[in-house]
């Protein structure tokens, strides 16, 4: 490698250290009551839902200016990176710039996966830099993109920690051998409620029909975590055999509470917004999310996993088509996927860490997050999560165009 990584015991890793022990100590009031998911299988499941990993011919050719522009553009989504509330920073972002020398420009662009595809898909067809030199997109259309030959090919030996990625997720169905994408972070989408304005709770999806909650719910516009939720409420295995039958019925629910005006609307991840703002009192919502937004705003919501179950997905870290900096990329890549690295994320994330020894690397952060669900699940809780199954590309284009046309896209 042609930097040193910094070790626990460096200053500047030491501080940062100590600034997320005191971060995370003020969350263990909001982390008890989360549900739980089994650590082992779910992530080896977790791996599925791209449909298929053959690539579409020859990339074409990018020179990698990465030698000569130390700097880097990198695409997340929100709530998604460690954050210095104070300095306006992200601590582990600026180590790795002060280490390398390069300057990283991150953004949170990914609102969901179908409208960042949208804004990008032309550029990416056509070979183009779409500007970023990351991306960071959901397993499902991570396997889109690399079918559709729309990344570049990692390589490897320049990242020597991808080898500390969990073993389960070493191989997944969409990019055999990883050569293609790398995992950031795992986690589920359940329901959430404002405890003071809806003291009742939840339990079910279908307690978000309550008429007390009419107006005041969001969903997710990522079909495989709304309808993946609706079809687990109707007892259907997500994992398992279903088809057009299945999920016409679950839509049907969908389309009837929207248009009732019972489900106030359907986002990506500014669905945090309306959580804030009070506009919305409840609705389906990814877990980590919640984590954070009660650390931010004096614990106001709880999160669930419903009685018939959650869904279950992966984030992947790959390098565009036209990116001229793959060489920053990986060496980005190879930071985060140390131990010490990766808890430090994990202790501000809250989503499930996808790195060996990043357990064990939380004690010197602090200690109780190692026994917190959200981030290393248990291996009995594992019955609770699910992963919506790999479709074909007739049922995808169908049931995709259903989805759209039920949420008003």
């Amino acid at each position: 490698m042609s930097h040193s990584h910094k070790t626990p015991q460096d200053p500047q890793i030491r501080a940062l250290v100590n600034a997320m022990s005191q971060r995370s100590l003020s969350r263990r009031s909001v982390l008890g009551a989360a549900g739980a998911l089994g650590l082992g299988g779910l992530l080896a499941a977790c791996g599925t839902g791209g449909g298929g990993g053959a690539t579409a011919g020859p990339a074409p050719a990018v020179t990698d200016v990465s030698a000569s522009d130390p700097t880097l553009n990198w695409a997340n989504w929100t709530l998604y990176l460690d954050y210095d509330d104070k300095s306006k920073t992200y601590p582990t972002l600026e180590a790795f710039s002060k280490q390398s020398g390069i300057t990283v420009n991150y953004s949170e662009d990914v609102d969901g996966n179908d409208t960042y595809y949208g804004k990008v898909q032309a550029q990416l067809k056509a070979g183009q830099d779409i500007g970023q030199d990351i991306f960071t997109l959901t397993d499902w259309m991570a396997g889109r993109v690399i079918r559709q030959g729309y990344t570049q090919a990692l390589d490897l030996a320049n990242i020597p920690n991808s080898s500390n990625l969990l073993p389960s997720l070493q191989g997944v169905d969409f990019d055999p051998g990883r050569e293609h994408s790398l995992t950031w972070q795992s986690g589920y989408a359940g329901i959430a409620w404002n405890k003071a304005k809806y003291p009742k709770g939840l339990k079910s999806v279908s307690d978000l029909w309550d008429p007390a909650l009419k107006g005041r719910i969001t969903v997710l516009d990522e079909m495989r975590d709304t309808m993946g939720l609706l079809m687990l409420q109707d007892g259907v295995d997500i994992s398992g055999q279903w088809g057009q039958d299945e999920f016409q019925k679950a839509l049907e629910v969908l389309r009837a509470n929207i248009d009732s005006g019972q489900i106030r609307q359907v986002k990506g991840n500014s669905y945090k917004e309306d959580f804030i703002s009070g506009d919305a009192i409840a609705g389906i919502v990814w877990s980590g999310d919640l984590v954070q937004m009660n650390f931010e705003n004096d614990d106001q919501w709880e999160f669930v996993i419903p009685e018939a179950g959650g869904t279950l997905w992966s984030d992947n870290l790959m390098v565009p088509v036209g990116s001229p900096r793959k060489a920053n990329a990986e060496k980005l890549m190879d930071y985060y996927f140390q131990p010490e690295i990766a808890a430090q994320v994990a202790a501000y994330v809250n989503f499930i860490c996808p790195v060996t020894g990043a357990k064990e690397a939380m004690e010197k952060i602090d200690p109780s997050l190692m026994k917190n669900p959200l981030i290393f699940p248990a291996e009995e809780d594992l019955a609770k999560a699910h992963v919506f199954r790999s479709l074909e590309a007739d049922e995808e284009s169908s049931f995709a165009a259903d989805f759209q046309s039920a949420i008003g896209a």
